[in-house]
């Protein structure tokens, strides 16, 4: 078990049902938020871990300027420039579309819950980190939200196995869904450079073939990406504190598979 001093808000299974009366806050997919007192005794670190953590998640080294640069089409760089575009998105709780798109979530993912409001305590629910969801979004913008919200409407099978923790033989301690797909979107602009003007690792530069043919590939790696962290979180039989360890292999075998070629085929195999 690798810990690298970071921490994150980790959710217990229980086998009880919904109970809003107690001091902990239970889901209809048998998952719990730690209350207070609990959280103090499990976790160390504090809720402050996705602004700290993410970097530390998924960076990967400091030789990237040292790489050689790669050639685009003028399709590809449309393509990533529009890509770049969403990435610079913070996201915003006054601009009526981010709202929507929150309320599009919840509504995605609890369609027979009434959400009392975009705080609220009944986010935790979904594995963010307090009742405010927007405080999370800092990490990785509004495509975080994107992301999401793009999972649960063209996978929602998949979407509502990896919410409520329906596949494999789980842990008591399990990592935060929303929390996790934030880190996702995190890891995967820094693992595809999108921030550069032209990619500087072969990993990015093969991305942008997919994406010049496909202007949702960014968010189709995403969806495939948050299936396989959950595969190989199950497969280590991991626990809230082995989370960046299930990162980083996540990271390492995506980019193995873009590399080999394999992500369209496997986007059918994967994603029910």
């Amino acid at each position: 078990m690798e810990d690298s001093g970071e921490s994150f808000v980790a959710v217990r299974r229980m086998s009880q049902g919904f109970d809003r009366g107690n001091s902990t806050c239970h889901s209809t997919s048998g998952l719990v938020r730690p209350s207070c007192t609990e959280f103090s005794e499990v976790m160390a670190g504090s809720a402050a871990w996705l602004g700290r953590g993410l970097s530390c998640v998924c960076a990967q080294g400091s030789d990237i300027d040292a790489r050689p640069s790669f050639e685009l089409t003028p399709a590809q760089e449309e393509c990533l420039q529009r890509l770049q575009y969403r990435i610079d998105v913070a996201y915003d709780s006054s601009d009526p579309e981010h709202r929507e798109a929150l309320r599009a979530l919840w509504k995605a993912a609890f369609p027979v819950e009434e959400l009392h409001g975009l705080i609220s305590e009944q986010w935790k629910e979904m594995g963010w980190q307090g009742k405010d969801p927007s405080t999370d979004f800092r990490g990785a913008g509004f495509i975080s939200l994107e992301n999401l919200l793009y999972f649960a409407r063209n996978f929602p099978r998949s979407f509502q196995d990896l919410l409520q923790k329906q596949e494999g033989d789980r842990a008591l301690w399990e990592y935060p869904f929303a929390v996790a797909g934030v880190n996702i979107t995190f890891m995967l602009i820094q693992m595809l450079d999108i921030g550069a003007i032209k990619p500087r690792n072969l990993v990015g530069a093969t991305f942008l073939k997919f994406l010049a043919g496909n202007e949702s590939a960014f968010d189709l790696l995403y969806c495939i990406t948050f299936k396989l962290m959950d595969q190989q979180w199950l497969a280590m039989h991991a626990s809230y504190m082995d989370f960046n360890t299930v990162m980083k292999s996540t990271r390492r075998r995506i980019e193995r598979e873009l590399l080999q070629g394999n992500i369209k085929r496997k986007i059918f195999v994967w994603m029910p």
